[in-house]
């Protein structure tokens, strides 16, 4: 946190960071342990088993460890404040115990996301955040038109990328886009 009020009154209140240098902050700032913490124990069980009397059992059954999502939420936005229109900084986790699945374990004010389908719990991890995580390098994405995207790995305190932040922008923003 001090580093990046550091690198606010270094920059001054009117100048703005690019996407990629939003997401080389974060990389450097977002908590990888903390990102382990969030979801509970209990909702991931339920996220990773199928019960075939109860195909709403991982949606209902959802729960984050308040403490911890509240501090890395309000880690996101600060970050998204960085950008020079609005932006969106989006936390992704890949699933535990689910080969090749990742979920979005914190979005942002403005619903903004080159990857999420309204309302899936978990989804197939994209080729762009395989590699992100395999890597542990940023990645430039431009999937969707007038949307552009950079994802950064986040990695723990033994240095091991447990998940990325999506730092995304659109040309023209529509608050509405997604909640349509």
């Amino acid at each position: 946190m001090r580093l990046l009020l550091l690198l606010w009154a270094l920059a001054g209140p009117a100048a703005a960071f690019t996407l990629d240098e939003v997401a080389a902050i974060a990389e450097v700032m977002v908590d990888g342990d903390l990102a382990k913490r969030i979801q509970t124990p209990r909702s991931l069980a339920k996220m990773v088993t199928v019960d075939p009397r109860d195909e709403w059992a991982p949606g209902d059954n959802y729960a984050v460890d308040h403490a911890s999502f509240l501090r890395m939420k309000k880690t996101l936005v600060r970050l998204a404040r960085l950008c020079p229109s609005a932006c969106d900084v989006n936390l992704w986790k890949p699933v535990p115990g689910l080969a090749d699945r990742i979920q979005i374990l914190v979005r942002n004010v403005n619903e903004m996301s080159q990857f999420w389908p309204w309302g899936a719990l978990h989804q197939k991890t994209p080729p762009e955040m395989r590699r992100v995580l395999e890597t542990g390098r940023r990645e430039l994405v431009r999937r969707r038109p007038g949307m552009t995207s950079v994802l950064a790995p986040v990695s723990d305190s033994l240095g091991d990328v447990v998940a990325l932040v999506e730092v995304v922008s659109q040309d023209h923003p529509d608050p509405q886009e997604n909640v349509k």
